[in-house]
C-alpha cells in the first residue's frame, strides 16, 4: 500500500506557532500549536517545534510519509529560507530557519512570508485555481501581499517584493506613523489597527453620538467597529468607507502594475464583506485607466479563515512537487 503523502504546514506568528499535517486535497488530518513568545532562542524554539511535531504525528492513523515542511512567517525570505529583521518575533536580526530545521530533517523546507503562502494557498485550494495572474491582499492587523504573474508567485531581486502595505498613501511628515518607521504607509490606513485610528479620528472631528464612544482607545477594536457598523452606527460606517476609499485607489494602481484577472481579500477586515468590498470596488473602478476598466474583479478568498495560515505555509510544498 502507498504511504498517504502530507505536508506539515506552519503558521509562525508572533504569539503563537500553529501547525497541522495536510494532504493534497488541503484536509487537515491533525493540528496544534506553540507558544513563539515562550523561545527566546531560535534554534531553542526549532527543537521544540520539530518534536512537538513528531509527537502530534503519532495522532495520525495509517501509514504516512511527510513530503516536506512549508513555513510562513513575518519577513520570511523564500530565496535563503531565512526571517529577516521581524518586528513580530522575539528573535532579532536574520534567523536561518531553514538550516535549523534541517538539523532534524533532510526534507524539503520552504519558507515566505504569510501573505505569499495565502497567495500560493488561494492558487492551490482557494478560488484562483484556474488563474495565472492574480493578487492576494491580507487585511489582518497589518495589510500584506502576494502577487501572482503568469502562474509564478512574485518574489523579485531578494525575496521581498510585494509589500503593498509599506508603499505611501500619504506621503509626508504629519502622516501617521509606522512600525516599520516611515510615515504614511498603507496599512496605517488600510488594516485593522488603520481602521480603529480612522475611526478614532472621525470621532475626535465630530460631536455625532456613537456608541463607540464608550469604549477606551484599549478596549476598542476592528470587530467592535464592525458590529456597530451593522447595526448602523454612524461614524462606524464613515470608518469603513474612508477605509475602503483608501484601498480602492491603492488597488487601482495594482492594476496598472500587474493587470491581474482578480484581486482576492483575506483576513479578518475582509470580513465586513460589503463595508469595505463595496467602497473598495468603486473607488478602484473610478480611478482605473479605461483599459482596465470593468476587467478587474474584487473576490473574498475562499480559503477557510480558521485554516488559511496552515494550508497557505503547506501549499508552498505541493506547488515545488509539481512544478
Amino acid at each position: 500500500m502507498v504511504n498517504k503523502q502530507l505536508v506539515v504546514g506552519i503558521d509562525i506568528g508572533g504569539t503563537n506557532t500553529v501547525f497541522g499535517f495536510v494532504d493534497r486535497e488541503g484536509n487537515i488530518l491533525a493540528e496544534d500549536r506553540l507558544k513563539t513568545s515562550h523561545y527566546d532562542e531560535a534554534a531553542v524554539y526549532v527543537a521544540a517545534l520539530y518534536e512537538k511535531i513528531m509527537v502530534t504525528r503519532q495522532k495520525i492513523q495509517g501509514d504516512i510519509e511527510i513530503i516536506g515542511f512549508g513555513i510562513g512567517a513575518p519577513m520570511g525570505n523564500i530565496n535563503k529560507g531565512t526571517i529577516e529583521y521581524s518586528a513580530n518575533l522575539p528573535w532579532k536580526g536574520i534567523i536561518p530557519l531553514a538550516d535549523l530545521f534541517k538539523q532534524y530533517t533532510n526534507l524539503p523546507v520552504a519558507v515566505t512570508n504569510d501573505a505569499n503562502a495565502a497567495a500560493v494557498g488561494e492558487m492551490i485550494y482557494g478560488g484562483a485555481k484556474n488563474m495565472k495572474n492574480f493578487v492576494v491582499i491580507t487585511l489582518g492587523t497589518g495589510l500584506g501581499s502576494g502577487f501572482v504573474i503568469d502562474g509564478k508567485l512574485l518574489y523579485g531581486h531578494d525575496g521581498f517584493a510585494g509589500e503593498l502595505g509599506h508603499t505611501a498613501i500619504r506621503p509626508g511628515p504629519s502622516n501617521r506613523e509606522c512600525d516599520c518607521g516611515r510615515k504614511g504607509c498603507l496599512e496605517t490606513y488600510v488594516s485593522a489597527t488603520g481602521l480603529k485610528r480612522t475611526l478614532l479620528k472621525i470621532m475626535a472631528d465630530s460631536i455625532e453620538p456613537s456608541e463607540l464612544r464608550k469604549y477606551s482607545f484599549d478596549e476598542l477594536d476592528a470587530e467592535l467597529i464592525h458590529e456597530a457598523a451593522k447595526r448602523g452606527d454612524h461614524l462606524a460606517k464613515r470608518a469603513f468607507l474612508h477605509t475602503g476609499r483608501m484601498l480602492g485607489f491603492k488597488l487601482a494602481d495594482v492594476v496598472a502594475h500587474t493587470n491581474p484577472e482578480a484581486i482576492f481579500l483575506f483576513g479578518g477586515l475582509a470580513l465586513a464583506k460589503e463595508l469595505i468590498f463595496e467602497p473598495a470596488r468603486e473607488f478602484m473602478e473610478e480611478n482605473l485607466l479605461h483599459i482596465y476598466k470593468g476587467k478587474v474583479k474584487l473576490l473574498p478568498s475562499e480559503l477557510s479563515t480558521q485554516n488559511a495560515a496552515v494550508l497557505g505555509a503547506s501549499s508552498l510544498i505541493w506547488s515545488l512537487k509539481e512544478s
